[in-house]
């Protein structure tokens, strides 16, 4: 299934009346949550059992031969072949931290999963001499432990929940959040714990799926709900927009933040290998309120107007001319640093003694 795959990176546009279209659409799926049952407790949006269960599944899945049996030589294979998001987001994290231009002999992970950040650690760059892998699920942190030996540090494990960090104030001075942060309830308390656990002139560096993450699918299951069924239920988590990092990091105390947001768009050759790669990924959904199984006729719908083969004004919704079901990966970089008095300070106002144009 690998191969089949074609993976490109562009930077996505929007036509403006299909973004005017899927926000009505979005405002119809807003009205439609669900609301039965007993209140949930603030901040409680995604199933943090689920998704540590999801990941521990992923990592210990086996190919399933030709006549139904489960290769156990091959076991956490399916899940190696879907790296290639993590992969994308964990070379550009390394390349920001080399960047840097200073030496971190102890570097934290947070969500690391099989170490796809290791691969691309600039060890003589980055000065690192330890790297501590921390995840929720320890079958996926074991997953490539065979590969230890591959580098030049020193590597440990840790199971930690991002939302409760057992570290003391002031004792890290690096920590990096390989993309679990879009799973974490309360997001805000999340960055705070960070910032606390960082010492003066510490870094935080990490990425979120955020954007328009999986919006094809979003959109193509939403209306083919909508169609067949004349209601909506969540199939793809909510996502942040990179305004709300920007002040998320703002309100947890860093200072001299960069955000910025990159695009992955992968062609799938149909909708179903798309949905088995999130669950080998171990991204399948972990809404509190979602649905746990997709109706038979609300997937050939949703598979039509993805591609583009039917129901009139979708007809070119999201397919290629080639056939192709592409699939949008947005991960939302930040870097935000720890205040330090010898930290040095943006200028004030007003202060610059050239005014731009004359530099331009």
């Amino acid at each position: 299934m690998a191969d089949a795959k074609l993976i490109l990176l562009h930077e996505h546009k929007h036509d403006e009346g299909i973004r005017n279209f899927l926000m009505e659409v979005w405002e119809l799926w807003v009205k439609a949550t669900p609301t039965n049952g007993p209140p949930n407790p603030a901040y409680t949006i995604f199933d943090r059992n689920a998704k540590q269960q999801q990941r521990t599944r992923a990592a210990l899945r086996a190919p399933v031969g030709e006549n139904g049996t489960i290769d156990e030589s091959l076991r956490g294979e399916p899940s190696r072949k879907t790296d290639y998001v993590r992969d994308f987001a964990a070379e550009n994290l390394a390349e920001r931290l080399l960047d840097i231009k200073r030496d971190y002999p102890t570097i934290l992970e947070l969500g690391a999963g099989a170490g796809q950040l290791r691969k691309f650690l600039d060890a003589k760059g980055t000065g690192v001499q330890k790297l501590i892998m921390c995840d929720t699920s320890d079958a996926m942190l074991q997953r490539d432990q065979q590969d230890d030996h591959l580098y030049p540090y020193e590597i440990e494990r840790r199971l930690i929940d991002e939302e409760f960090l057992p570290f003391e104030e002031n004792s890290l001075d690096c920590i990096i959040a390989s993309g679990s942060l879009h799973w974490t309830n309360d997001l805000p308390g999340a960055l705070v714990q960070i910032q606390r656990a960082l010492k003066p002139d510490g870094v935080f560096i990490g990425y979120m799926l955020g954007g328009d993450t999986l919006f094809e699918l979003r959109t193509s299951l939403m209306l083919a709900e909508q169609e067949r069924h004349g209601g909506l239920s969540v199939h793809v988590s909510p996502m942040t927009e990179t305004r709300d990092v920007s002040s998320l990091l703002t309100r947890a105390g860093f200072t001299l933040q960069t955000v910025d947001l990159d695009e992955l768009t992968v062609h799938y050759p149909s909708m179903l290998e798309l949905l088995q790669d999130l669950q080998n990924m171990g991204e399948s959904n972990a809404v509190i309120n979602r649905q746990t199984y997709l109706r038979r006729d609300t997937l050939i719908a949703a598979d039509a107007i993805y591609k583009g083969t039917s129901h009139g004004s979708y007809q070119a919704l999201h397919g290629t001319e080639e056939g192709h079901y592409p699939a949008t990966f947005a991960p939302i970089f930040m870097i935000g640093w720890k205040p330090s008095p010898t930290q040095r300070k943006p200028s004030e106002r007003g202060s610059a003694q050239k005014s731009l144009k004359e530099v331009l």
